[in-house]
């Protein structure tokens, strides 16, 4: 698998699908504790974007996947995630990409099409009105002090019941806990520049989604974004048919080049 030294020189892993020339590339970036397999092959979402002549590529964000794993919390804003992104297109030479990002990777999507205008087209996922009151996760569902003693948890009986969810996918994923754990300490309540997004713009969310709780509110602070409700919640909406055939649908649109 290909690598490549980051703006601040930790080498990320990411992966490239080649398709035809008819389309824009376009650049996936999974969820906390997730990486390319788990959130973008497994579920179908790389299958079917190849299936409609896309190039894809699938960046393992630092602390996942096969990316380095420093277990400082200062190496994982989310300032330096989003400027991963624009490094890896440096790095392949990229002038306009489509950027699909879920959960996490959602926030990183967004923070990186506000201040990278070779991201022409977005689609999020996992996210809703906590991108809009935090700049991030929702800190009403789950802090990120919870997600990070989930993760650090010697006896898996004493983790609080918000972090759950995390705890077993970093396990079932062969993640690194202290990395994880240093990700989500480093995540902050800040505010994204969601008026500064002028690409079109598709909202997708599980109607089960807690973590992407009133979507319409997200959708309504990015000029024209249009929302699709998706069966499932947090863990499952990405897996749905739906959601890879609506990511399929909106990117295959005419959008401008």
């Amino acid at each position: 698998m290909p690598t490549f030294a980051s703006f601040d020189g930790l080498r990320l892993n990411y992966t490239v699908w080649e398709g035809d020339d008819a389309h824009r590339p376009v650049l996936l970036q999974h969820g906390f504790a997730a990486d390319t397999n788990a959130n973008w092959i497994s579920t179908g979402v790389v299958a079917a974007l190849r299936k409609a002549g896309f190039t894809v590529i699938s960046l393992d964000a630092r602390g996942h996947g096969r990316s380095e794993k420093p277990h400082d919390e200062s190496r994982y804003t989310e300032n330096a995630m989003a400027r991963d992104v624009s490094a890896l297109l440096d790095e392949l030479g990229l002038d306009e990409v489509s950027m699909v990002g879920y959960s996490m990777g959602a926030i990183i999507a967004l923070a990186a099409t506000a201040a990278d205008k070779r991201i022409r087209c977005l689609a999020t996922g996992g996210v809703g009105a906590g991108i809009v009151d935090f700049g991030g996760v929702d800190l009403r569902v789950v802090k990120p002090a919870d997600i990070a003693s989930a993760l650090l948890a010697e006896d898996p009986s004493t983790v609080p019941p918000a972090g759950v969810p995390f705890r077993l996918l970093a396990d079932a994923v062969g993640g690194d806990r202290k990395a994880l754990a240093a990700v989500a300490l480093a995540s902050r309540e800040g505010h994204l520049e969601l008026s500064s997004i002028g690409v079109p713009t598709l909202v997708l969310a599980g109607d089960q989604d807690q973590l992407a709780a009133e979507p319409e509110r997200l959708a309504a602070a990015i000029a024209g974004a249009r929302l699709v409700r998706i069966p499932g919640d947090h863990m499952t909406a990405v897996m749905s048919p739906a959601f890879a055939e609506a990511l399929v649908t909106f990117l295959s649109a005419p959008h401008p080049r």
